[in-house]
């Protein structure tokens, strides 16, 4: 391929976003004709509807029987904070941070909260040593790191006798990766990313261990009412079998229902699980060897399966932020990837989304268009 030459083929979906991400395969506005649209969520279809959704979420997931799982709002945002201003105050607490959602979280618990909590961070393309957290306190994380392409590998180092809860902000890992549930106390995540839902809906799934912690401990803030989840000192289980807190749009809950029944017509979990993996593998395959290019991640056991950051590393290039714009812009323009370029706070480069709902292909065919783009600005910078 010489430097300004376009290559044959292109991604047949070029939606590499990471949120919200690319539809199921195959979507289209028809399989949402049974939404139940105009009525309420609190009738008969309406609440059969969010039950059927929590209990999809349910079997896709493998979450145990004894956790509870509801719907709730503001995203996965929204779910985080839920579980924040309940459950925090109650135990010394430890943050860790290694991206721009987790710098969030610690914003909210030591600023909002006003808590005296343990701070570690690590920088783009790292995680916190895991050995090093204490988790007889209460430990808030991200699982994967939405905006720096990395991940916990494993909960193996997180012990089974803790004292702490887990607070597991998972919204770019549920579905595309193997959650160790009885090492985590509180999951979130939104829809809108693995499985290409439409946004504003969160999912918060709380283990007995936090439930417990909800009955018998009061904060000291006052709590707005679309973060309570007891009353009189017990769970509203109300919340957890489908009457959520506010108003669910059913048509975003339906979106949801049919890529549910499409992720266990695949195969459930491992199917997700293998699609993630062999979509960033495929970007992975591509900058192995070439000096230009390289995983923003550091080491490949903490590298994500889903929002796969990459850096140019040419010498040649004078200004990284200029230049990685000026290449996603020429991808969007060719119509190749849409929306794929490093989050805001993120270092210079592309982050493509290889969530399970991409098809590998299109990842494989999207490769090509990012070395040519990259030369093709390089020779215009020249």
């Amino acid at each position: 391929m010489s430097d300004l030459q376009t290559p044959a083929v292109r991604p047949a979906n070029p939606r590499f976003s990471s949120g919200p991400c690319a539809k199921i395969p195959g979507f289209d506005l028809s399989m949402l004709s049974d939404a139940p649209l105009g009525r309420s969520h609190r009738a008969a279809v309406g609440k059969s509807k969010l039950k059927q959704a929590i209990d999809l979420t349910r079997a896709v997931l493998g979450v145990p029987a004894d956790y509870r799982i509801g719907i709730v709002p503001g995203s996965d945002t929204g779910a985080v904070e839920m579980a924040l201003w309940s459950l925090l105050g109650a135990r010394p607490v430890e943050m860790l941070a290694w991206e721009s959602f987790g710098e969030g979280w610690v914003t909210d618990v030591v600023k909002q909260l006003k808590l005296d909590a343990v701070v570690k961070k690590a920088p783009y393309g790292e995680i916190v040593d895991f050995a090093t957290v204490d988790f007889d306190r209460d430990v808030v994380f991200t699982w994967n790191g939405t905006t720096s392409g990395v991940r916990v590998p494993n909960g193996d180092l997180i012990p089974a006798d803790r004292a702490g809860l887990t607070i597991c902000d998972a919204t770019s890992a549920a579905f595309a990766m193997d959650l160790p549930w009885s090492k985590l106390d509180v999951v979130t995540f939104s829809w809108q990313k693995v499985l290409g839902g439409e946004g504003a809906h969160g999912v918060l799934i709380l283990s007995p261990r936090a439930v417990e912690r909800l009955e018998t401990y009061t904060p000291a803030w006052p709590l707005p009412k679309i973060f309570r989840m007891t009353k009189g000192g017990k769970l509203i289980e109300g919340i957890f079998v489908g009457e959520t807190i506010n108003t669910p749009s059913m048509l975003a809950v339906e979106d949801y229902l049919v890529a549910l029944k499409w992720a266990e017509g695949i195969g459930g979990l491992p199917a997700l699980i293998a699609r993630a993996n062999a979509n960033s593998g495929a970007v992975r395959d591509f900058i192995t060897d070439k000096p230009w290019i390289a995983d923003l991640a550091l080491d490949p056991a903490t590298a994500s399966t889903t929002s796969v950051c990459v850096k140019f590393t040419d010498p040649a290039i004078k200004d990284a932020a200029a230049f990685a714009k000026a290449v996603a812009k020429r991808l969007e323009k060719e119509g190749v990837a849409l929306d794929a370029g490093a989050y805001r706070d993120a270092p210079a480069g592309l982050r493509i989304w290889c969530g399970s709902t991409v098809e590998t292909a299109d990842v494989r065919a999207l490769m090509p268009w990012v070395e040519w783009a990259y030369r093709s600005e390089l020779a215009a910078q020249a």
